[in-house]
């Protein structure tokens, strides 16, 4: 009877002591990421575009998810940067996503780097993205918000090297490419391709042999990040989480906090089943020999409409 007790006991801790405490370790170990890469903005500096002149029923932030007592809608402004040292680097890709667990949907749509628009915080009109050069994360939100005129609750950088590790982390990315092409060394055929980290970075900068340019890029990167969003979703193994979050935290900032993250899992993911793309028309101009992207005050308004009537519903 004594050694049937002690192989109950043995067979106790395999099955129950030894899993529970690996995924304290695990939760441990999440919630140390989550403090690494958490970055607040700079304090004192309101939003751009009140949330009286846009939407009573949409609050903003701070701590929007985690005080909420029901899912709400929100913001997230995700910034691809390329940092050099000793160089702050450019906003590379500006895509924002709006989501509503009312609507089960994100919105994600970009917004092209050369776009010609007011610089919050720097008195001048410029590239949208050499607002990041400029002030950082917080010049960039703010210029994004005033062209859009819709406040954005949060914001989530990405060093875009780092970027290629993350999606090898998770396997690869899937994606569904509409034309042939070869970029740095690589060959896209069209259809359905499994990429690797390297090969999705190079994927997502072509744009000078796209017939559409810049919007044509912005489709691949949009394409790109609905797959690492899908593949995040099916994580199997705590190996594979823990090396996602090693690459994680060293190429990611944001100012959601762990208690937020943990909210938006709970809460928030399986209400979510569909991603919504939109592109931002426009048209290319040379000005004073700098080649910008035009957007019109029409399409601004188009795009504010469709940001605002998802977000309220």
């Amino acid at each position: 009877m004594r050694i049937w007790r002690k192989w109950w006991v043995w067979l106790l801790i395999v099955l129950v002591v030894v899993p529970a405490g690996y995924m304290t370790y695990v939760y441990q170990s999440i919630k140390s990421t989550a403090n690494q890469i958490y970055e607040e903005r700079e304090e004192g500096l309101p939003p751009v575009v009140p949330v009286s002149t846009v939407d009573q029923n949409v609050p903003v932030r701070p701590d929007k998810l985690k005080n909420a007592d029901q899912p709400v809608p929100f913001t997230v402004l995700m910034l691809g940067v390329d940092e050099r040292p000793n160089d702050r680097g450019r906003s590379d890709t500006l895509m924002l996503m709006a989501v509503n667990p009312a609507k089960g949907s994100i919105m994600m749509f970009n917004v092209p780097r050369d776009t010609r628009t007011s610089i919050v915080g720097h008195g001048k009109v410029d590239k949208i993205n050499h607002a990041y050069a400029f002030g950082g994360v917080d010049m960039s939100i703010r210029s994004v918000e005033n062209f859009l005129q819709y406040p954005i609750d949060y914001y989530v950088k990405v060093n875009m090297e780092g970027f290629s590790q993350i999606i090898d982390s998770l396997g690869g990315v899937t994606v569904r490419n509409q034309m042939e092409f070869d970029y740095a060394g690589y060959h896209f055929g069209e259809g359905i391709l499994k990429l690797s980290g390297e090969e999705a970075l190079a994927y997502s900068r072509m744009r000078f042999e796209d017939p559409k340019g810049d919007l044509g890029r912005n489709a691949r990167q949009r394409e790109i990040i609905k797959g690492i969003l899908d593949n995040a979703m099916r994580i199997t193994t705590v190996f594979k989480l823990e090396a996602l979050l090693d690459d994680v935290g060293g190429s990611v900032k944001t100012d959601i906090s762990f208690d937020e993250m943990k909210r938006f899992v709970t809460d928030y993911l399986q209400k979510l089943d569909r991603i919504d793309q939109v592109e931002i028309q426009g048209r290319g101009q040379t000005i004073d020999g700098i080649w910008y992207y035009i957007v019109d005050q029409n399409e601004k308004e188009r795009i504010h409409s469709l940001l605002s009537d998802f977000m309220g519903g």
